[in-house]
Protein backbone atom coordinates (compact mmCIF):
# COMPACT_ATOMS: atom_id res chain seq x y z
CA UNK A 1 0.00 0.00 0.00
CA UNK A 2 1.39 3.73 -0.77
CA UNK A 3 2.22 6.16 1.81
CA UNK A 4 -0.73 7.90 0.62
CA UNK A 5 -3.29 4.74 0.99
CA UNK A 6 -1.63 4.23 4.52
CA UNK A 7 -2.62 7.11 5.91
CA UNK A 8 -6.32 7.34 4.59
CA UNK A 9 -6.79 3.90 6.02
CA UNK A 10 -5.21 5.57 9.82
CA UNK A 11 -7.70 8.78 9.36
CA UNK A 12 -10.94 7.21 7.43
CA UNK A 13 -12.80 5.35 10.09
CA UNK A 14 -14.03 1.88 8.96
CA UNK A 15 -17.22 2.31 11.02
CA UNK A 16 -18.36 4.43 13.58
CA UNK A 17 -21.43 4.19 16.16
CA UNK A 18 -24.87 6.58 16.32
CA UNK A 19 -27.35 7.05 18.84
CA UNK A 20 -31.02 7.61 17.85
CA UNK A 21 -34.34 8.89 18.66
CA UNK A 22 -36.74 7.63 16.17
CA UNK A 23 -40.50 8.45 16.71
CA UNK A 24 -43.36 7.93 14.77
CA UNK A 25 -46.33 10.02 13.74
CA UNK A 26 -49.10 10.64 16.47
CA UNK A 27 -52.44 8.90 15.86
CA UNK A 28 -55.73 10.95 14.54
CA UNK A 29 -58.05 11.71 17.55
CA UNK A 30 -61.70 10.69 17.76
CA UNK A 31 -65.26 12.92 16.44
CA UNK A 32 -66.80 13.50 20.20
CA UNK A 33 -64.10 10.25 20.77
CA UNK A 34 -60.76 9.48 22.53
CA UNK A 35 -57.26 11.08 22.19
CA UNK A 36 -54.57 9.92 19.88
CA UNK A 37 -52.00 7.49 20.92
CA UNK A 38 -48.53 8.73 20.61
CA UNK A 39 -46.05 7.92 17.50
CA UNK A 40 -43.74 4.68 19.12
CA UNK A 41 -40.53 5.76 20.55
CA UNK A 42 -37.42 4.09 20.37
CA UNK A 43 -33.86 5.48 21.78
CA UNK A 44 -30.26 4.37 22.08
CA UNK A 45 -29.13 6.76 24.32
CA UNK A 46 -27.47 5.48 27.29
CA UNK A 47 -29.29 6.49 30.47
CA UNK A 48 -32.94 7.09 29.07
CA UNK A 49 -35.33 4.99 28.09
CA UNK A 50 -37.45 3.77 25.40
CA UNK A 51 -41.16 3.80 24.90
CA UNK A 52 -43.37 1.59 27.45
CA UNK A 53 -40.92 1.68 30.57
CA UNK A 54 -38.24 -0.24 28.51
CA UNK A 55 -34.45 1.00 28.49
CA UNK A 56 -32.52 2.10 26.01
CA UNK A 57 -31.67 0.27 22.97
CA UNK A 58 -28.09 -0.86 21.23
CA UNK A 59 -26.73 1.81 19.27
CA UNK A 60 -26.07 1.12 15.57
CA UNK A 61 -22.63 0.43 13.97
CA UNK A 62 -22.53 1.58 10.71
CA UNK A 63 -20.31 2.19 7.61
CA UNK A 64 -18.91 5.56 5.74
CA UNK A 65 -20.13 6.28 2.35
CA UNK A 66 -22.89 4.11 2.89
CA UNK A 67 -26.73 5.02 2.67
CA UNK A 68 -29.55 4.14 4.89
CA UNK A 69 -32.63 4.67 5.22
CA UNK A 70 -34.83 7.71 7.05
CA UNK A 71 -38.63 7.93 6.77
CA UNK A 72 -40.61 10.88 9.01
CA UNK A 73 -43.79 9.16 9.60
CA UNK A 74 -46.86 12.33 9.55
CA UNK A 75 -49.33 12.52 11.92
CA UNK A 76 -52.98 10.29 11.48
CA UNK A 77 -55.84 12.44 10.38
CA UNK A 78 -58.59 13.39 13.03
CA UNK A 79 -62.22 11.57 12.73
CA UNK A 80 -65.30 13.45 11.34
CA UNK A 81 -69.11 12.48 12.04
CA UNK A 82 -69.36 8.64 10.42
CA UNK A 83 -65.40 8.43 9.44
CA UNK A 84 -63.46 7.54 12.13
CA UNK A 85 -59.25 9.09 12.90
CA UNK A 86 -56.43 7.06 11.11
CA UNK A 87 -53.36 6.07 12.41
CA UNK A 88 -50.05 7.84 11.98
CA UNK A 89 -47.32 6.52 9.99
CA UNK A 90 -44.44 5.00 10.96
CA UNK A 91 -40.86 6.27 10.98
CA UNK A 92 -37.86 4.49 10.04
CA UNK A 93 -33.82 4.98 10.31
CA UNK A 94 -31.69 2.11 9.09
CA UNK A 95 -32.83 -1.29 10.52
CA UNK A 96 -35.17 1.16 13.61
CA UNK A 97 -38.96 0.87 12.87
CA UNK A 98 -41.16 3.04 15.13
CA UNK A 99 -44.81 1.72 14.86
CA UNK A 100 -47.29 5.00 14.05
CA UNK A 101 -50.12 5.84 17.01
CA UNK A 102 -53.19 4.20 17.42
CA UNK A 103 -56.19 6.37 16.65
CA UNK A 104 -58.88 7.88 19.23
CA UNK A 105 -62.13 6.19 18.90
CA UNK A 106 -65.30 7.61 16.87
CA UNK A 107 -68.40 7.96 17.78
CA UNK A 108 -70.52 6.35 14.98
CA UNK A 109 -67.56 4.59 13.43
CA UNK A 110 -65.02 2.94 15.73
CA UNK A 111 -65.72 2.65 19.45
CA UNK A 112 -62.49 1.31 20.27
CA UNK A 113 -58.98 2.94 20.66
CA UNK A 114 -57.04 1.58 17.73
CA UNK A 115 -53.94 -0.27 18.53
CA UNK A 116 -50.45 1.35 17.57
CA UNK A 117 -46.90 2.57 18.95
CA UNK A 118 -49.14 3.95 21.84
CA UNK A 119 -52.69 2.89 21.87
CA UNK A 120 -55.62 5.39 21.09
CA UNK A 121 -58.08 5.99 23.59
CA UNK A 122 -61.48 4.92 23.95
CA UNK A 123 -65.11 7.21 22.28
CA UNK A 124 -67.10 8.59 24.73
CA UNK A 125 -70.06 6.10 26.74
CA UNK A 126 -68.41 3.19 26.38
CA UNK A 127 -65.21 1.41 24.64
CA UNK A 128 -61.81 -0.53 24.96
CA UNK A 129 -58.16 1.84 24.90
CA UNK A 130 -55.90 1.03 22.32
CA UNK A 131 -52.89 -1.46 22.76
CA UNK A 132 -49.44 0.11 22.45
CA UNK A 133 -46.53 -1.43 21.06
CA UNK A 134 -44.04 -3.43 23.36
CA UNK A 135 -40.99 -0.69 24.22
CA UNK A 136 -42.48 1.90 21.90
CA UNK A 137 -45.33 3.33 23.86
CA UNK A 138 -48.42 2.21 25.98
CA UNK A 139 -52.08 1.65 26.25
CA UNK A 140 -54.98 4.36 25.42
CA UNK A 141 -57.63 5.08 28.23
CA UNK A 142 -60.83 2.51 28.52
CA UNK A 143 -64.01 4.61 29.05
CA UNK A 144 -66.86 3.14 31.11
CA UNK A 145 -70.28 2.44 29.75
CA UNK A 146 -73.01 4.26 30.91
CA UNK A 147 -74.37 7.80 29.50
CA UNK A 148 -72.14 10.77 29.78
CA UNK A 149 -68.99 9.12 30.28
CA UNK A 150 -66.37 11.65 29.04
CA UNK A 151 -63.88 9.81 26.48
CA UNK A 152 -60.49 8.58 27.02
CA UNK A 153 -57.13 9.57 26.62
CA UNK A 154 -54.43 8.35 24.39
CA UNK A 155 -51.59 6.56 25.59
CA UNK A 156 -48.13 8.57 25.79
CA UNK A 157 -44.61 7.31 25.49
CA UNK A 158 -44.34 6.76 29.45
CA UNK A 159 -47.77 6.64 30.70
CA UNK A 160 -51.18 5.29 29.55
CA UNK A 161 -54.16 7.57 28.32
CA UNK A 162 -56.67 8.16 31.34
CA UNK A 163 -59.91 7.01 31.21
CA UNK A 164 -62.96 9.18 30.72
CA UNK A 165 -65.25 9.45 33.77
CA UNK A 166 -68.95 11.14 35.27
CA UNK A 167 -72.46 11.03 35.64
CA UNK A 168 -74.24 13.61 33.82
CA UNK A 169 -73.05 15.93 30.79
CA UNK A 170 -72.16 19.27 33.05
CA UNK A 171 -69.62 16.91 35.24
CA UNK A 172 -68.27 14.32 32.62
CA UNK A 173 -64.33 14.42 32.43
CA UNK A 174 -62.10 13.29 29.73
CA UNK A 175 -59.14 10.99 30.24
CA UNK A 176 -55.85 12.85 30.03
CA UNK A 177 -53.21 11.93 27.40
CA UNK A 178 -50.50 9.72 28.28
CA UNK A 179 -46.98 11.47 29.11
CA UNK A 180 -43.74 11.18 26.83
CA UNK A 181 -40.17 10.95 27.52
CA UNK A 182 -37.79 13.26 28.03
CA UNK A 183 -34.38 13.14 26.12
CA UNK A 184 -30.75 15.28 25.94
CA UNK A 185 -29.97 13.60 22.47
CA UNK A 186 -29.66 17.05 21.05
CA UNK A 187 -28.14 18.68 23.70
CA UNK A 188 -31.01 19.72 25.54
CA UNK A 189 -33.78 18.13 27.07
CA UNK A 190 -36.83 18.04 25.00
CA UNK A 191 -39.79 15.67 25.78
CA UNK A 192 -41.80 14.21 23.28
CA UNK A 193 -44.43 11.34 22.43
CA UNK A 194 -47.20 12.71 24.82
CA UNK A 195 -51.10 10.77 23.62
CA UNK A 196 -54.07 13.23 23.10
CA UNK A 197 -56.89 13.76 25.36
CA UNK A 198 -60.08 13.09 25.57
CA UNK A 199 -63.51 15.09 24.48
CA UNK A 200 -66.23 15.66 26.45
CA UNK A 201 -70.02 17.17 25.60
CA UNK A 202 -71.54 19.58 28.26
CA UNK A 203 -70.81 22.87 28.68
CA UNK A 204 -69.13 23.08 32.05
CA UNK A 205 -67.26 19.90 31.88
CA UNK A 206 -63.71 19.07 31.83
CA UNK A 207 -62.18 17.60 28.49
CA UNK A 208 -58.75 16.17 29.08
CA UNK A 209 -55.50 17.48 28.65
CA UNK A 210 -52.77 16.23 26.17
CA UNK A 211 -50.06 14.54 27.58
CA UNK A 212 -46.64 16.11 28.13
CA UNK A 213 -44.49 16.17 24.83
CA UNK A 214 -46.67 17.47 22.24
CA UNK A 215 -50.23 15.57 23.12
CA UNK A 216 -52.99 17.81 21.68
CA UNK A 217 -55.85 18.99 24.43
CA UNK A 218 -59.40 17.40 24.13
CA UNK A 219 -62.41 19.82 23.39
CA UNK A 220 -65.98 20.45 24.69
CA UNK A 221 -69.20 20.89 22.02
CA UNK A 222 -68.53 22.63 19.53
CA UNK A 223 -64.59 22.41 19.18
CA UNK A 224 -62.53 20.43 16.74
CA UNK A 225 -59.48 18.51 19.12
CA UNK A 226 -56.18 20.43 19.10
CA UNK A 227 -53.73 18.73 16.56
CA UNK A 228 -50.54 17.33 17.88
CA UNK A 229 -47.04 19.20 18.21
CA UNK A 230 -45.40 18.76 14.87
CA UNK A 231 -41.87 16.30 15.21
CA UNK A 232 -42.83 15.00 18.44
CA UNK A 233 -45.34 12.47 17.49
CA UNK A 234 -47.80 13.37 20.07
CA UNK A 235 -51.75 12.15 19.57
CA UNK A 236 -54.52 14.71 18.45
CA UNK A 237 -57.25 16.06 20.34
CA UNK A 238 -60.79 14.72 20.72
CA UNK A 239 -63.04 17.08 19.43
CA UNK A 240 -66.42 17.84 17.73
CA UNK A 241 -66.69 18.48 14.81
CA UNK A 242 -63.36 16.88 14.48
CA UNK A 243 -60.75 15.48 16.52
CA UNK A 244 -57.02 17.13 16.10
CA UNK A 245 -54.68 15.16 13.58
CA UNK A 246 -51.52 13.74 15.52
CA UNK A 247 -48.01 15.59 15.25
CA UNK A 248 -45.68 14.22 12.73
CA UNK A 249 -42.58 12.55 14.10
CA UNK A 250 -39.13 12.79 13.94
CA UNK A 251 -35.84 11.01 13.63
CA UNK A 252 -32.63 12.46 15.34
CA UNK A 253 -29.01 10.77 14.79
CA UNK A 254 -25.99 11.56 17.30
CA UNK A 255 -22.44 10.82 16.05
CA UNK A 256 -19.23 11.25 16.27
CA UNK A 257 -17.66 14.75 15.99
CA UNK A 258 -15.09 13.61 13.54
CA UNK A 259 -17.34 12.75 10.37
CA UNK A 260 -20.33 14.75 8.60
CA UNK A 261 -23.54 13.74 7.62
CA UNK A 262 -25.08 13.81 3.90
CA UNK A 263 -28.90 14.16 3.88
CA UNK A 264 -30.04 13.20 0.62
CA UNK A 265 -33.11 14.75 -1.94
CA UNK A 266 -36.58 14.01 -0.11
CA UNK A 267 -35.58 14.97 3.54
CA UNK A 268 -35.28 17.92 5.37
CA UNK A 269 -32.80 17.96 7.94
CA UNK A 270 -29.78 20.33 9.93
CA UNK A 271 -26.99 19.17 10.85
CA UNK A 272 -25.51 20.94 14.76
CA UNK A 273 -22.02 22.19 15.07
CA UNK A 274 -19.92 19.80 17.00
CA UNK A 275 -20.52 19.61 20.51
CA UNK A 276 -18.59 17.14 23.59
CA UNK A 277 -17.22 15.28 20.83
CA UNK A 278 -20.62 14.86 19.05
CA UNK A 279 -22.61 16.31 15.81
CA UNK A 280 -26.25 15.97 15.98
CA UNK A 281 -28.71 15.49 12.86
CA UNK A 282 -32.41 16.10 13.17
CA UNK A 283 -34.51 15.18 10.05
CA UNK A 284 -38.30 16.52 10.29
CA UNK A 285 -39.91 15.29 6.89
CA UNK A 286 -39.31 12.90 4.44
CA UNK A 287 -38.05 10.17 2.92
CA UNK A 288 -34.72 9.12 1.78
CA UNK A 289 -31.07 8.39 2.45
CA UNK A 290 -28.60 9.83 4.50
CA UNK A 291 -24.44 8.70 4.61
CA UNK A 292 -21.85 9.65 6.18
CA UNK A 293 -17.66 10.83 5.10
Amino acid sequence: MSLIGIIASQNYPRSFTVDYLVIAGGGGAGFIGGGGGAGGYRCSVSGENSGGGSSAESSLTLAPSTNYTVTIGGGGTGGVSGTGATTGVDSVFSTITSSGGGTGGSAGATFNGGNGGSGGGAKRDGGTGGTGTANQGTNGGTTPNGDFRGASGGGGASTAGGGGTGGNANNETGGNGGNGIASSITGSSVTRGGGGGGYVEGANATPGTGGSGGGGNGQKQSNSGSAGTVNTGGGGGGGNPSGGNGGSGVVILRYPSSITITIGAGLTGTESAASGGYKRATITAGSGNVSWS
